[in-house]
């Protein structure tokens, strides 16, 4: 789950639809100052909003980011889980000074 933002999810999506409904679009810069964020804020949303619909290959889309972050995090936990059974191999592994199966020891 994504750190919790400056903004309010509302005010993202309304400034989206804002953005996105009216021909010609209004200036980015502008938009934000009257909305009172910062305006590289509200053009990584559309952006975003852009990639959610299709319309940009050249960004992740939030099911694909979402996606991703859970198998990093699979990734990690699989790999702490390796060198816990690495270690544990090693310590449960035959040493020199016990006798093995065929030393002939009974």
């Amino acid at each position: 789950m994504p750190a919790p933002g400056k903004y309010p999810l509302e005010l993202r999506e309304r400034a989206v639809q804002i953005y996105l409904a009216p021909e010609p679009k209004p200036v980015i810069r502008r938009m934000a100052e009257e909305l009172g964020v910062h305006h590289e804020a509200l053009r990584n949303w559309i952006r975003q909003a852009e990639a959610d619909a299709g319309e940009r290959g050249d960004l992740l889309t939030t099911a694909e980011r979402e996606e991703l972050a859970a198998l990093r995090r699979e990734n990690a936990q699989l790999k702490r889980a390796n060198e816990g059974l690495r270690t544990a191999s090693a310590f449960f592994a035959p040493s020199s000074t016990r006798p093995g199966p065929g030393d002939g020891a009974r």
